[in-house]
């Protein structure tokens, strides 16, 4: 599915706008339940926010100041290559993520989970999460936005490339992570880029 397919719809399928309103709020749902977990086993993530982890325990400088800076250059990719209308969307996705992962844990108590299984059920229901926002040309801002547009330019799939990423950033933690976090959270890495590359696949699906 080529990157322009998230911009405009062959006429007759496209998604109404509310319809697209229930996707990016059940996405960032189920996204913000899996975060959730992974935070409360002390798991590493990847992406922007693992690399702003990083830099806050290496400089002290806050993880939300980290967070903005490093997602500012994003941004203006995602703006230039998929117009205003996906910024907002990916904008809108990311404050309902930021309360929804802290309203989470008022709602359900995760007790002395297994860490290996709440790596993989995380991670998938991420995975989850993050299809359903991409095929309503949504994402999360930061290594995706990247991501899809080097798979519209290079024919790419996202999934690997967010594997790349996410690999650099969670080497990278080992500067804060002990072993057995790291080892988890790489299978980790593995299990969310797999769903990804497996379902989000110019040659197997067209838009819909």
């Amino acid at each position: 599915m080529s990157i322009k397919l998230l911009h405009a719809k062959p006429k007759g399928i496209q998604h109404t706008p509310f319809e697209d309103f229930l996707a990016v709020l059940i996405g960032t749902f189920v996204v913000g339940f899996g975060i959730m977990l992974l935070k409360q086993s002390a798991i590493a993530l990847g992406g922007t926010v693992g690399l702003s982890m990083m830099l806050h325990h290496t400089t002290g400088v806050a993880f939300g100041v980290w967070f903005f800076v490093v997602n500012l250059p994003f941004y203006y990719l995602g703006y230039r290559r998929f117009g205003g209308k996906m910024i907002v969307r990916t904008a809108v996705a990311v404050a309902l993520l930021s309360v929804i992962t802290e309203i989470h844990p008022y709602f359900i108590d995760v007790a002395q989970p297994s860490p290996a299984y709440v790596v993989i059920l995380a991670n998938i229901l991420i995975g989850i999460g993050l299809l359903i926002l991409f095929r309503h040309r949504t994402t999360l801002g930061g290594f995706n936005l990247l991501a899809l547009d080097i798979q519209d330019r290079h024919n790419i799939p996202a999934g690997k490339v967010l594997m790349v990423m996410d690999g650099t950033v969670l080497l990278l933690s080992l500067f804060y992570l002990n072993l057995q976090a790291f080892i988890l959270s790489i299978m980790g890495m593995l299990i969310l880029n797999a769903i990804l590359a497996m379902n989000f696949r110019k040659d197997r699906y067209v838009g819909s």
